[in-house]
């Protein structure tokens, strides 16, 4: 009757239906408002942790299952119909969710549990479930007289509504260019790989051939920006990707400081100087003043070292060129490392995508988690939900096979289960490449968080080069440890083992939940873990040795730069919301070059902001805002932990078994900094990532 709400493990995704969005959400909205009241209206003096902390925990369940598979949808096919749906939608969901922390009798409730005495009868990590609810309450308003609270509704019902239209736009005018080309000669430099891409792409759309097609998705447009001759090419596409947000329709410049200025006035009412302050007080930084001076103090390390990296690029092209050297224009940077980079380390990122086919990545990359974390992978049938709709027969097949349902054809779908008790742990689905309904970037998401011996439900998603014709999807180095790092994020999720469902898998802190992603990423450097997967897709040859070798020298090329990137994102980040007061309502470019003066190479032309199409921050009410820096922060802890790796063996058994019991099992079982030195048996290093950068 409600679709969206079916209690079965696997969504039924066929059924999924933008008619049966309404009915199925109302209904949902209607049954949790009944369960928080049932909890509310008990006598708070005979609550117990059953009937007031774990009875919210299932209060909202339907709900959270059924917006959970609509957001998921919205993110990888969306269309008119679900769009207009979940808009229509969007402000009840969020006045309810917000409703639950400034709801005083249920505040009450909690409260009287979580200052009872039967609250030393509990287990510890019951007693840390209580902590931590009281917190988000707390955080959220729950104390707040009630005019203050009414202000928090209606300022997270502006926030939702803000940010779905801030993500809308960056999708829509990602969508809205094209650039048709006919004559083969404007693209010479690209990759036979590209080339064939955009030729794929443009018969995709029914353009008469010979054609190519670029678009703003980004194994399009990186190719072009990276290998292209024709400046002029690449200052087009270059000056259309920053266009994206800044101009009508799909402007975000002023999306931006109405979502900062509401941001900023929800930490004023819940008692705090900035939004910074508010958003990281449970997280390992504690306060936007100690992110910031974390971006601050490396950004002082690596300065000299991005200078220097940047005068040697201009004065490379000057060589090249014979002219004298300048000031770059920002559409050269790429084309001109990568000849620099070919040039000095005679390698070519062209020379490693037919040793990465995705399927012998993602089955070497289980291989190597079977090794080390003690679990299987096995890959089950699908069919999507095109399929399910037009071919009825396809479902009576399943009575011999059973299938998967999929959004999409190109969805595989995989089962984890423990090795040795052969337990089943976890499923998810994979969704690695580009199309005009789905968003941009990659991600991991949990559809469903299992009880304590029951699985979980994920999923990955990105945007990877996809397959040309008859030859398969062959990805860069770089989309490989994309791959990684969300299975990464995946493993936190679908190895949790906690007996509170708000505490498991990636519900950490912040600057936390990256360790595990990012710590991935380092097996896609190592000579034993690349055996398993980097296989030619022709040969099944591994990588030769000169080219491997070739791989390790350039690894650290420029890495100053790369570096100074993240940490101009983290700086605007944080800036924008520490000091909103400073910027709020001037011209975005004139506040960006403000706050990056000192992040950026001098360019000969000044780009719009990178704000103005910034998802992170901006295309939902919280997510990385003021939590950008968050990936630099953990990645200073995964080249430390990894350490343990090196030392112990790569690939060794007992020092996996170890990551997975005291990181990727434990959720939020306890505080981040604990289980860090349960692992290292120590506090993290704070320079083991420059060590490993090449930066010191």
């Amino acid at each position: 009757m409600h679709p969206f709400l079916s209690t079965d493990f696997l969504p039924k995704w066929s059924t999924f239906t933008a008619e049966a969005i309404e009915p199925s959400i109302r209904h949902a909205l209607t049954e949790a408002q009944q369960n928080i009241e049932t909890i509310a209206s008990q006598d708070p003096a005979k609550a117990t942790y059953e009937s007031s902390f774990l009875a919210l925990e299932k209060a909202t369940e339907s709900l959270s299952r059924g917006w959970g598979r609509l957001q998921h949808l919205d993110s990888v096919s969306d269309n008119p119909a679900q769009r207009e749906a979940i808009n229509i939608l969007l402000p009840d969901v969020t006045d309810f969710y917000s409703s639950l922390s400034l709801n005083p009798r249920l505040f009450n409730v909690l409260n009287a549990v979580a200052e009872s005495d039967a609250v030393n009868f509990l287990t510890e990590i019951q007693q840390r479930h209580i902590k931590e609810t009281i917190a988000d309450f707390i955080e959220s308003g729950a104390a707040l007289p009630e005019e203050e609270k009414t202000r928090i509704t209606v300022i997270d019902s502006k926030l939702s509504k803000l940010t779905k239209k801030y993500s809308e736009n960056v999708l829509d005018a990602t969508n809205a260019w094209e650039l048709i080309i006919t004559d083969e000669s404007k693209l010479d430099g690209l990759p036979d790989s590209a080339k064939a891409a955009a030729a794929a792409n443009a018969r995709s759309k029914n353009i008469a051939t010979p054609a190519w097609r670029i678009t703003l998705q980004a194994p399009s447009m990186s190719p072009i920006m990276q290998h292209a001759h024709d400046e002029e090419l690449r200052k087009t596409v270059w000056e259309a990707s920053t266009k994206v947000g800044s101009e009508a329709p799909y402007d975000n410049s002023e999306l931006v400081w109405k979502i900062l200025e509401l941001r900023k006035q929800k930490a004023e009412i819940l008692g705090h100087t900035n939004f910074a302050d508010l958003t990281l007080q449970r997280r390992m930084a504690r306060n936007g003043d100690t992110a910031l001076k974390f971006v601050e103090s490396i950004h002082a390390k690596i300065r000299d070292a991005f200078l220097a990296d940047s005068k040697q690029l201009s004065e490379y092209k000057a060589a090249k060129t014979s002219t004298a050297p300048e000031q770059l224009e920002p559409w050269e940077i790429s084309y001109w490392a990568e000849r620099q980079r070919k040039e000095f380390y005679d390698i070519d990122d062209e020379d490693l995508r037919p040793y990465f086919p995705v399927s012998g990545v993602m089955e070497g990359m289980f291989g190597i988690a079977t090794k080390i974390f003690g679990i299987t992978i096995t890959q089950g049938d699908t069919v999507d939900l095109d399929s399910i709709k037009n071919q009825k027969s396809t479902i009576i097949n399943r009575q011999s096979r059973p299938q998967v349902d999929t959004w999409h054809p190109e969805v595989t779908f995989y089962e984890i289960h423990d090795s040795k008790s052969q337990k089943h742990l976890g499923s998810f689905y994979a969704d690695w490449h580009p199309r005009e309904t789905k968003r941009g970037g990659a991600w991991m998401n949990s559809l469903h968080t299992g009880e304590l011996d029951e699985p979980h439900l994920g999923l990955i998603i990105g945007n990877m080069s996809p397959p040309v014709g008859d030859t398969p999807a062959l990805l860069t180095h770089r989309e490989v440890e994309t791959i990684f790092h969300e299975f990464g994020h995946l493993l936190h999720g679908l190895l949790s083992h906690v007996s509170v469902k708000s505490l498991s898998g990636t519900n950490v802190a912040w600057d936390f939940v990256e360790l595990p992603s990012q710590i991935m990423e380092n097996f896609c450097w190592e000579r034993e873990s690349l055996d398993l997967f980097a296989r030619h897709h022709i040969t099944g040859a591994t990588i030769p040795e000169d080219l491997f070798q070739k791989m390790l020298a350039a690894k650290n090329y420029m890495s100053s730069t790369v570096f100074m990137r993240q940490l101009a994102l983290g700086k605007i980040d944080l800036e924008l919301h520490l000091h909103p007061e400073k910027y709020l309502g001037r011209d975005l470019a004139e506040v960006d070059r403000e706050i990056l003066a000192d992040y950026r190479a001098p360019f000969k032309t000044q780009a719009p902001s990178m704000v103005l199409r910034f998802n992170h921050l901006f295309s939902s009410p919280t997510g990385y805002a003021a939590g950008y820096y968050s990936y630099k922060w953990a990645e200073v802890l995964d080249a430390d932990a990894f350490s343990r790796f090196k030392k112990e063996g790569i690939l060794n058994p007992e020092t996996g078994m170890a990551f997975r019991e005291h990181i990727l099992s434990k959720g939020n079982s306890a505080s981040p900094e604990i289980l860090y030195e349960n692992f290292m048996s120590r506090p993290a290093d704070p320079e083991a990532l420059l060590v490993r950068a090449g930066l010191v």
